[in-house]
């Protein structure tokens, strides 16, 4: 297997989940900072107000998402099991 195939590859699988885990984990980082404002605008300080709607959002993005992310991973194995042969010899 040449160098630069394995390189490709590699970086196709770290973008693949770098997406993967953006769509997963950025709805509920925005939700958290616009929690935070609000919490330091009113000065309450409850851990629960700042958990539970993340947890919602990212719970609600798998529900939302989950079928384009398996349908992204399913891509990339087929992709590479169609094309074992070639990039191994």
């Amino acid at each position: 297997m040449d160098n630069q195939i394995l390189s490709t590859l590699f970086a196709d699988a770290v973008s693949l989940v770098v997406n993967m885990v953006a769509v997963l984990i950025l709805p509920g980082l925005l939700l958290g900072v616009v929690i935070a404002v609000f919490q330091a605008a009113t000065s309450v300080n409850e851990q629960t107000l700042s958990f539970l709607p993340k947890l919602l959002v990212t719970l609600l993005m798998v529900l939302f998402a989950g079928h384009w992310l398996l349908q992204q991973i399913s891509d990339f194995f087929a992709y590479l099991f169609n094309n074992m042969p070639y990039l191994i010899g």
